[in-house]
């Protein structure tokens, strides 16, 4: 099969190779992927994150496609089941397992960054992490399932937003602040997308502001009561700025360091106003099952779909202020 490998960390090493196909296992499933989503944790696991494994590695976290071969053991899948996949391994035993947190398994990892991932012909993953997928849904949209739009399902709802609170989206163009925009909608706050990118109203956002104006504009939208929520993919180039944005009582949700992993914190401000600063990753397996039940409900904006050869342009295209939605990669075999 064909594969992006690297052996070395850096865009510079990845290369196309042929490899063999993963051989199934007691409990597994071999998907012959049709898409695979590109996201940072991609761009982090070619170029900075300690310990990948194995090496040489494949990456890609995000993918979907059609079971090839089961593995003994499995059952509810079969042969041309179309799946999209949960994409971290969890061993399904530890304290964060029982209480339901599967993203915090204390032995677990994500599918490629702690074992091969998706942009390969095919894959091997655990069957528990393999959902069937709803007749009609593209495959673009099953595979923005796993880390799109799973990462902002689990944040909104640990950001606690109820319907009538103020939500601001950081990075509302982006591949989780698209799906961040129609989970808020959906549960009827009152969304703000902090954008260049106006079409982000087509996905729920009420107002649309450019970074450069945002608390001002946000201190008028809400007659200086501000925000209840701020959802923050970005890191600490917006970190402040969103602090800002919060009003008594508000809630800030980070999930993401794109811009940056180091921020600082004025205390008396963050006492004072009764501040909650929230941490979020992932999502849980239950979470997924809901997102892939539900999927039909939801859009996406897909800006280029590229072949494995063009990995590594796409992870360069992450940041590009040109792009304008989803970059996915297709299998064209």
């Amino acid at each position: 099969m064909k594969a992006v490998v690297f052996e070395k960390q850096g865009l510079e090493n990845l290369s196309v190779r042929d490899v063999e196909i993963p051989k199934v296992g007691p409990g597994t499933v071999l998907v012959r992927i049709r898409m695979a989503g590109v996201n940072p944790i991609d761009f982090k696991a070619v170029t900075s994150i300690p310990h990948v494994s194995p090496v040489p590695h494949i990456p890609g976290a995000e993918f979907a496609g059609e079971i090839e071969e089961v593995g003994s053991g499995v059952s509810g899948l079969a042969k041309g089941d179309r799946v999209t996949v949960y994409n971290r391994h969890f061993d399904g035993t530890c304290r964060m397992c029982r209480s339901g947190n599967q993203q915090l398994c204390v032995s677990g990892y994500i599918i490629g960054v702690g074992s091969n991932g998706g942009f390969a012909e095919y894959a091997v993953v655990d069957a528990k992490n393999a959902f069937r997928i709803p007749d009609g849904l593209g495959w673009e949209m099953a595979a923005s399932l796993p880390v799109s739009a799973l990462t902002a399902y689990h944040a909104i709802a640990e950001s606690r937003l109820k319907a009538g609170e103020t939500a601001v989206i950081l990075g509302a163009s982006g591949n989780t602040g698209l799906f961040a925009l129609q989970f808020a909608h959906e549960i009827g706050s009152r969304t703000i997308g902090i954008s260049r990118k106006n079409w982000i109203k087509e996905f729920g956002a009420e107002m649309v502001f450019d970074s450069a104006s945002a608390v001002e504009k946000l201190k008028e939208f809400t007659g200086g009561e501000m925000a209840d929520v701020v959802l923050n993919s970005l890191g600490e180039k917006f970190w402040d700025m969103g602090i800002k944005m919060l009003g008594y009582g508000g809630r800030m949700v980070g999930f993401g360091t794109l811009s940056g992993n180091m921020v600082g914190i004025d205390f008396n401000e963050m006492y004072s106003k009764q501040t909650r600063i929230i941490g979020s990753t992932g999502g849980t397996i239950d979470e997924f099952g809901e997102l892939v039940s539900n999927a039909a409900a939801y859009k996406l904006r897909v800006w280029k779909k590229v072949g494995l050869e063009e990995v590594k342009s796409a992870l360069e295209s992450l940041e590009s202020p040109e792009r304008e939605g989803r970059l996915l990669v297709e299998m064209r075999n």
